[in-house]
């Protein structure tokens, strides 16, 4: 099942701002006696209904089935509860191991009119490689912690830019297709993941203690529509508004050695 939000500019804006500020002194460390932290996010009670937008443009290209409408991608629910594309981190953790996060989730391609992956998760100051499959002008525009405006005219031509500042990021196109989407946060630190459609997240090798662990996730409600400016036709078009994202923080002790067990459990409530 697939059910969706965005934030808006100005909330991007102050989580880009709070987390980066809070962790940009991450040192690393040899990690002695290291544990792990897994867990999940989990839906509870009724499942929103799938939020789509209609095909504006384009329609060969980003409607190849010919829907008519576009899935938004916000919220994706697996079989059996769990809640993907929830970024989950270590918010207080000031040294650690190296930084490894999954090398997949900092290349971003333009198919079909969608941002694939959805979420995206970058360490400071690593490369984001972008390209485009489609046989269209693309234009990714970027909120929050990084601000581009970047042009896709050629079909599998790779752009990169690097992510010096952590924090979040918020992607839409700039080209009419008003209703392309994703998030990509900028990470200080390799505490970071990102819940797969069985809701899973795992860390290893974190240095025995006290954390606050953040589960955050881009929400799910549509509040209706914007108007914003088409920069390749000169005309006015109507975006998606999305509500605001949605938070969850809990308290965890890892011990050497050892595996702390976590799970959030979400809702609309």
């Amino acid at each position: 099942m697939r059910r969706v939000v965005t934030l808006g500019f100005f909330v991007t804006v102050f989580f880009a701002a709070t987390v980066g500020s809070a962790q940009s002194d991450y040192k690393v460390i040899t990690v002695v006696d290291g544990g792990t932290i897994s867990g999940t996010v989990k839906w509870s009670g009724s499942v929103p209904r799938s939020l789509v937008f209609p095909v504006t443009k384009d329609p060969q290209i980003c409607d190849p089935d010919s829907q008519k409408t576009a899935e938004l991608d916000r919220l994706i629910i697996g079989p059996q509860g769990g809640v993907a594309n929830t970024i989950v981190y270590l918010k207080n953790i000031t040294s650690g191991k190296a930084m490894d996060l999954p090398e997949q989730r900092r290349h971003l391609d333009q198919k079909h009119c969608r941002y694939i992956p959805h979420i995206l998760l970058v360490p400071e100051n690593a490369t984001l490689s972008m390209m485009s499959s489609d046989a269209t002008l693309h234009t990714i525009h970027m909120d929050g912690a990084a601000t581009f405006n970047l042009p896709f005219p050629f079909v599998g031509r790779v752009t990169e830019r690097t992510m010096s500042t952590p924090g979040l990021v918020h992607l839409r196109c700039n080209g009419g297709h008003v209703w392309m989407n994703a998030e990509m946060m900028v990470a200080p630190h390799p505490y970071y993941a990102v819940t797969d459609e069985s809701g899973l997240f795992e860390f290893t090798d974190v240095p025995p203690g006290s954390y606050q662990i953040v589960a955050w996730h881009e929400g799910w409600s549509l509040l209706g529509k914007e108007h914003a400016y088409d920069v390749l036709s000169g005309q006015s078009v109507e975006r998606p508004l999305f509500s605001e994202p949605r938070t969850w923080e809990k308290s965890v002790t890892v011990s050497g050695n050892q595996v702390s067990t976590l799970d959030f459990v979400i809702s609309n409530k």
